[in-house]
Formats: C-alpha cells, structure tokens, sequence
C-alpha cells in the first residue's frame, strides 16, 4: 500500500504494513509542498531488506519504469538490479530482478547504480556497476527493444569507460548523447562518454577535475537555450559544495570545475533541464555534519531552481527528518511528456519514494549566499514512524 493523492492539492494519507509506516500528512506539512501532485512509494514488499539510487524513464506509452539495487545491504554480494513498472494511470507492479553480479566461474559481485537511458530511435538501455567495490567495479550495460519486458544479455564496458555513474546521460538536439561518469580509483574523478550513433559507440572525455584540488564524482548535466551546458557533481571537499563545470561545444571541452554557492553533503544529487526553459536540482541541502540535518546530512530532500545555472531559488523541502540513521538520498528526476516533473529517492535504503510535481504551481524564494530561505520555505518533519 502507498501514499497516493487522488486529486491535486487533497490530504493524502500512506499506510505501510510494518514498522516502516508513514502516518497521515497534516494540512499544515502539505500545505508547505505547493506544487506536489503525488507522493507514494514505488513497493510495499520485496524480496530484500534494503534498497537505493533509484533511475527513472519515460516509456513511449507515457508508462514509467524505475530501476534501482536491492539485497541485504550495500556491497553485499547479493545485491541485484531490479526493475519496476508504472501503467500510465495504473499502479507499480512488483519488483522483477533484472541483472546481477553472477561472474562464469561462479563468483557473485554486488551489483551498483543503475540508470535507465532511452536514445531517440533505439532500443532502451540498462547501465549498472558490477564489482566489489567502487575501486574495483566495471561498467555493463542491457538494451530492450520492449520498453523493458525482456532484456539484451550483459555487455561489459572496456574501460575507462564506466557508463553513466548513477544520472541519466542527455541527448542532445543534434543526436550527440552525453553521459556524465565518473570513477573512484585513483581519487575522485569525473569524465564525460560521448555518443554520436546513439549510444553504440563512446568516446572518452576527460578527466575534468584534479582530485588533488577538487574531488567530484556522480555528475548531472543540464542544457540550456543558448547552447550551453552544465555540469554539477557531487564532491568531498572541505567547502562541502555542489561543484560545476561548462561546455559551450556541445561535451567536447570543458571549463575548469569549481565550486558552486550550493552545499553538498558527499551524497548524490541530480538535475533536469525543465520545458519552460528552466532547470530543476533535486539535492540535500545540507553538509555532511551540519547540525540537525539527520544521517549525514542526508535527513532533508531539497528542490531548487535556476534560469541561469548562478542564481538559485529554494522551491521545496520535500522530505525532512532528523533521526539517527534515517536519511533521504540518491534522488532521480525526469520531467514526463505531460509537463509533470516525477522523482524518485531513497526513504532510509527502506523504500524508493515518488513525488510527482507541477513546476508551474512552485513557489520559489532566492537563495542567497548558498542559506536556505527557512524563513519563507521551513523545516517541517515529516510525519513517521521511525522506532
């Protein structure tokens, strides 16, 4: 069972069965998310105890599909890629596992990061890491010419390539697809793959960091009207910040990476360029010790916007919580054929989320100085039940 809102702007109310409950949302905590049309999580039950860095797509049909890893926790060897299934106006079907680790000889490696990927005129792509640990994990990859209900069988990346590294890449408006990747070896480094026959072929781009200076890793990408790209990535740095860099010939070259006004926590981010020509950045808005801010700093999901990619407005705080080891991470954001913007998060490696948003219905405050605007946009916990 989920939290479902049946109407835009009506009290919603999620039961799980378990401890894991969430209770009722009051009217006041929902009337502080303007523009939230639904909230629900993707399962109830699964075969796994934990689960994280959920990746979502838009099917021709207008259908959702969802990925994200399972098992029994993060860098067990039995975490798998599992797949969901949303009918454009049904429900999530169950959880289907997809890939795993399985080696020939027999040998079982976790399994990490999956992203759904849909090149115009292609077959669906599957990308996922496979190995012990980041260090040591290889990229591969699953095509469907179905919209998911059967799957290629695994092709291995050569390296350097990885694959998208837990965003989904970008096509751009002359058919080069772009993928932000990154890898953890030899220090925090991110890389750019770029396709010009939709995703058959890459050509390595980078590295666009130091880690000596600036270690990032996990990059989205954003497109704007005059041509220009973005990149933001996630980082551990002692200024704990969002860190960007920018193309201006379309993923060939880019600028020095530096930091942006906005804080990060050493957790994943990930951004969406919107059809009104804005852009839309799902983050913890937060450090990794900043006080009050839950599990690493990872006990507030945040959603801000940018017409410029410099100046940002705070629109929402999706999910607050400030609890021992219960955290918001890892979200995924697309915005759908409808215009509706849909993102999904990890709910304490318990659950992935859903929220579904209208970006016309945001109410946006400026951020100055990288400060979250409390004052007009508050902390409010959400109701759950935590024990």
């Amino acid at each position: 069972m989920y939290l479902k809102q049946f109407k835009p702007k009506v009290f919603l109310v999620l039961f799980l069965i378990g401890v894991n409950a969430l209770s009722a949302q009051d009217s006041k905590s929902y009337a502080s998310k303007p523009g939230v049309v639904l909230e629900e999580f993707l399962y109830e039950k699964a075969p796994f105890p934990q689960c994280h860095s959920a990746s979502l797509v838009e099917l021709q049909d207008g259908s959702l599909l969802s990925t994200f890893f399972g098992g029994t926790h993060e860098r067990h060897s039995d975490v798998e890629i599992y797949i969901i299934r949303k009918p454009k106006g049904g429900e999530w079907s169950l959880p289907i596992s997809v890939a795993d680790g399985v080696q020939p000889d027999g040998t079982r490696y976790p399994t990490w990061y999956p992203v759904l990927f849909q090149p115009q005129g292609g077959p669906l792509m599957l990308f996922y890491k496979v190995g012990p640990t980041p260090s040591e994990w290889w990229g591969e990859f699953k095509t469907s010419k179905d919209s998911g209900k059967t799957w290629s069988l695994a092709t291995k990346l050569k390296m350097p390539l990885l694959g998208p590294v837990k965003n989904k890449p970008i096509q751009l408006a002359d058919s080069t697809i772009l993928s932000g990747s990154s890898h953890e070896k030899e220090g925090w480094q991110v890389h750019i793959e770029r396709s010009l026959d939709g995703g058959q072929t890459w050509n390595f781009v980078g590295p666009l960091n130091n880690p000596e200076h600036l270690k990032a890793i996990q990059p989205t990408l954003l497109t704007y009207p005059n041509g220009r790209i973005q990149l933001l990535a996630r980082t551990a740095t002692d200024d704990a910040v969002i860190a960007e860099s920018w193309s201006d010939d379309g993923g060939l070259s880019w600028s020095e990476m530096r930091a942006t006004s906005l804080p990060n926590n050493n957790s994943g981010i990930d951004a969406v360029s919107l059809q009104d020509g804005r852009q839309l950045l799902v983050y913890n808005h937060s450090t990794k010790n900043q006080e009050k801010m839950g599990h690493k700093g990872r006990g507030v999901m945040n959603l801000a916007v940018t017409r410029d990619g410099q100046h940002w407005e705070a629109a929402l705080v999706l999910d607050y919580l400030d609890a021992p080891q219960r955290h918001f991470a890892y979200p995924a954001v697309i915005q759908t054929s409808d215009g509706l913007v849909h993102i999904v998060y990890t709910w304490h490696r318990m659950r992935i989320k859903h929220v579904v948003i209208n970006p016309e219905e945001l109410v946006t405050v400026p951020i100055v100085d990288g400060e979250w605007p409390y004052d007009k946009i508050p902390l409010i916990p959400s109701k759950e039940i935590v024990d």
